[in-house]
């Protein structure tokens, strides 16, 4: 039974389940992305949401406490300097995990955890850097109603066009 069994011990010993989020969280500070299975991205999320929640106050305590669960000099100045501006005024919700399929091996559910103000593709950034064109069916109508003001005696001549073609006949139902 898991009555009470809160924590996803991921078939780990503590020391091996603590090293591994470790050297997990550090990757995905710096590389803002990584791959993993579901369950290693889920406890990951639960490790290190409150690191980067700490990284919002600049100070030596603060550095020193991400540094003793990180244990990497790279990862902690990386996180203060680089991802704590940016999540600033954010209040939670710092990473994202989308799921990415099964894998072809062992066929365990795999995703992939992001920091979430990074991605160009869902962020702010993405919507004011390039704005969505309006897209209609009749971008054709568009265009000739601009060429219209200029030239009307071109669409007269068109429209003629179109109905001096015979229209097209049905086929006849073959009989018995």
């Amino acid at each position: 039974m898991r009555h009470g069994r809160k924590v996803n011990h991921l078939s780990r010993r503590s020391e091996h389940r603590a090293a591994l989020l470790s050297n997990m969280a550090c990757s995905l500070i710096e590389s803002k992305r990584i791959n993993t299975t579901l369950a290693k991205a889920k406890a990951l999320r639960v490790y290190i949401e409150p690191l980067i929640t700490k990284s919002k106050t600049d100070s030596t305590h603060s550095r020193r406490t991400v540094f003793s669960y990180l244990k990497n000099k790279e990862a902690v100045t990386e996180l203060f300097r680089e991802v704590a501006p940016k999540i600033a005024d954010r209040p939670g919700g710092y990473v994202r995990i989308i799921k990415t399929g099964n894998r072809h091996g062992d066929n365990s559910e795999m995703a992939m955890i992001e920091l979430v103000d990074f991605n160009t593709l869902y962020g702010n950034e993405a919507a004011k850097a390039a704005p969505a064109k309006k897209r209609t069916r009749r971008s054709t109508a568009k265009k000739k109603a601009d060429e219209g003001a200029e030239a009307p005696a071109a669409s007269a001549e068109s429209s003629e066009a179109a109905e001096a073609k015979p229209k097209a006949t049905r086929r006849k139902k073959k009989e018995d």
